[in-house]
């Protein structure tokens, strides 16, 4: 087990504290540096560093950070929320640890859904059940990771399908 034990940090945006979203830092008791390309090569990271080591992903709007000493989460909705990501993330360091000797460590970024091929498959309808003003701010989103699949009430069928298995290319779930 690489990754025993962490402290975590809540705070407030120091720019806004109004903003009613959280952000959180898990203080590492244990370097994870060795294992961030691991990381990157099998979670798929939106942006990857060697020197200084780090991964981010981008997962359901949320920026996950992981440095040697450090794990940061944007935009949680309470302490409880950001226990249980930076839990996962602590899983899948300890996991990927495991199985580095059968994995290809890499600091390439992973490649990101395109906007335009999800708005190929949307209804472009712009009919706003998703609460969005347009099928393209949809998409956007989508490509994003705050938005799924199930967001697009009018979605459904083979368009559906084929979105998901688009999308299932690029999503992590915690």
């Amino acid at each position: 087990m690489l990754l025993k034990s962490y402290r975590k940090e809540i705070f407030r945006p120091e720019c806004n504290p109004a903003f009613t979203s959280v952000h959180c830092y898990a203080h590492l008791d244990q370097d994870v540096g060795d294992v961030i390309p691991y990381l990157n090569a099998e979670l798929g990271g939106f942006q990857c560093t060697e020197e200084p080591p780090s991964v981010t992903f981008q997962i359901r709007g949320r920026l996950i950070s992981v440095h040697p000493r450090k794990i940061a989460v944007n935009s949680l909705k309470d302490e409880e929320e950001a226990e249980k990501i930076v839990n996962w993330m602590k899983n899948q360091i300890n996991e990927i640890w495991e199985r580095r000797a059968e994995i290809q460590p890499s600091f390439a970024p992973a490649p990101r859904p395109q906007v335009f091929e999800i708005l190929k498959l949307l209804p472009k309808t712009n009919c706003g059940k998703c609460n969005l003003p347009t099928c393209m701010v949809f998409a956007v989103q989508m490509a994003e990771g705050v938005k799924g699949v199930e967001d697009c009430p009018p979605l459904e069928g083979e368009n559906a399908e084929k979105l998901k298995t688009y999308m299932g290319k690029f999503n992590l779930d915690w």
